[in-house]
């Protein structure tokens, strides 16, 4: 079966009656999941990373926290990424070898799992699912979305919503209304070759059928690109492109509005590059947009020697890589809406959800050309009285509380000192780094986010002190026969409470060495 061939893949449609293999409760609510549970990316529509209904892990028991279980992959070369949904007692993840698993949650016994390679050849998961209405969405890295039956893991659909070779899915799915978005992103313009004709990826946002697949609108960020001379190689140059959607989309319910961030450009100057969206969900019609870095083209070249020629920001300071790579966060302040997100370039930014007007931003870290790694990576949480931001290397990387009135700092913790001087790290420290790549999660009174140095930690939300770290650096014997070894703590997502437990990937770059891959780990009191 050809990987880029625009096709459908139907079974007979059935009925799902089971919710996690157990009859619906009454608690449940509409998408087919009860409090408690965390269904997608951000863990409600809104993008607060907050689980509202947590009970059992609080100040006083986190300290408690211990490994219950660990689901070990195999090593290829290809870190862990997927984030997991939890519903009922059932959790759904990506694994870095092409398969999609569906596991008990207070177990990690065996439900099922889907070979990726029946559709798409060499695809992995690397996004985070979202599950709804008795289904399993997620997308991959050759630009399928699939939906699977949550009860069995048969494929009801699979579809390539991706027109461009190098496309992929790091954006999450979000599931409403009878619809699933997904944002559209791309590795084209990280060829180190020069002869390559940069660039001709368009970034996208696309919303899907939950039932079909079928494409109901679709946002380009750019321009068609078109070609306009050589480069310095002679290989043809293409403008615009670029403006990926590596974040994961969130919804206001109330308005029907979607809202998601974009990355940089690869070529030329124009379209919705580092721009928050808001975007009417039914039609795709543009509500408003506010783009926050007014120039930004870059590729990889552009860190290269030599390759002014390759890199026209170069010269002009522009090439900068700030992305909105963070997923936005819906908060209200005296009864009124706003939509907050962070950049890599270590700003937070705010503004009125309705209009899209400014309210405030914040800078948190200091930027960084031509890479934007020290500003804020994946994405932020509200719990209802602060906003938690945390800046990656930040020298060091930063977990702040800020106030959502006006973005003032409630206080800030630095990645601890001694990170790269304990536990596996100190055995790398040409490895280790104090930076934080997850994104933000919390829940009633704790903060939690994990870091480079291998450890995850869970904050006091009322003053930033650690209450509880665990240092993931180490082998790990997975329910599921395998060996695996703690790396970096995962970001694509970041830490997952539900149902008194807390759930993490480590794995990811940096990756320290080891003979095993990488390892989902599940804690509980």
């Amino acid at each position: 079966m050809s990987q880029r061939t625009r096709r459908v893949v139907a079974l007979s449609a059935i009925a799902v009656l089971l919710v996690g293999g157990q009859t619906a409760a009454s608690g449940e609510v509409a998408g087919g999941h009860r409090p408690g549970d965390w269904p997608s990316w951000t863990g409600d529509k809104g993008g607060s990373r907050f689980a509202a209904d947590e009970r059992r892990i609080t100040p006083r028991t986190v300290g408690k926290l211990s490994l219950k279980w660990a689901f070990a992959y195999p090593k290829n070369g290809f870190p862990a990424k997927s984030q997991p949904a939890v519903v009922g007692d059932g959790i759904y993840f990506g694994s870095p070898d092409g398969k999609f698993h569906a596991l008990d949650a207070r177990t990690g016994a065996a439900r099922w799992s889907f070979d990726l390679s029946t559709v798409a050849p060499r695809a992995v998961v690397i996004d985070g699912p979202a599950v709804a209405k008795g289904k399993v969405y997620f997308g991959d890295t050759n630009g399928y979305v699939y939906a699977l039956d949550q009860r069995t893991g048969k494929l009801v659909w699979a579809k390539d919503t991706e027109p461009h070779v190098a496309g992929q899915h790091t954006s999450s799915p979000i599931y409403h209304d009878g619809r699933i978005y997904i944002g559209a992103s791309s590795g084209e313009n990280v060829s180190p070759d020069r002869t390559y004709p940069c660039c001709t990826f368009r970034g996208h946002i696309d919303a899907l059928d939950a039932n079909t697949g079928d494409l109901a609108w679709r946002y380009f960020t750019v321009p068609e690109p078109k070609a306009v001379g050589t480069w310095p190689s002679g290989a043809t140059r293409y403008e615009p492109s670029g403006a990926g959607v590596w974040s994961s989309p969130i919804i206001d319910e109330n308005t029907g509005t979607l809202y998601v961030g974009t990355g940089n450009l690869y070529t030329g100057t124009t379209g919705d590059f580092d721009t928050l969206l808001a975007l009417n969900a039914r039609s795709g019609a543009v509500k408003w947009k506010q783009q926050v870095t007014k120039a930004d083209t870059w590729r990889l070249l552009c860190g290269f020697p030599d390759s002014e020629g390759y890199c026209p920001g170069q010269k002009d300071g522009t090439a900068l890589d700030y992305d909105i790579g963070a997923t936005p966060n819906l908060f209200t302040v005296r009864g009124r809406t706003y939509v907050g997100v962070g950049q890599k370039s270590g700003v937070f930014h705010a503004f009125d959800a309705r209009t899209g007007n400014p309210t405030w931003r914040r800078q948190l870290s200091v930027p960084m050309p031509g890479g934007g790694l020290s500003g804020i990576q994946w994405g932020t949480s509200f719990d209802g009285r602060n906003i938690y931001a945390a800046t990656n290397w930040g020298n060091p990387g930063t977990l702040f509380a800020l106030n959502p009135a006006n973005g003032d700092v409630v206080w800030q913790t630095e990645s601890p000192a001694d990170g790269c001087t304990t536990g596996g790290a100190a055995q790398h420290p040409t490895v280790c780094k104090r930076a934080h790549t997850p994104a933000v999660t919390s829940s009633p009174g704790l903060v939690y986010e994990g870091s480079v140095d291998g450890k995850m930690r869970v904050y006091d939300a009322k003053d930033g002190k650690v209450l509880w770290a665990f240092d993931t650096i180490r082998d790990f014997q997975g329910v599921n026969g395998l060996t695996g070894s703690g790396s970096a703590i995962s970001g694509n997502g970041g830490a997952v409470v539900a149902n008194g437990m807390l759930y993490i990937q480590s794995g990811y770059w940096p990756n320290y060495p080891s003979d095993h891959g990488n390892v989902l780990l599940a804690f509980g009191l």
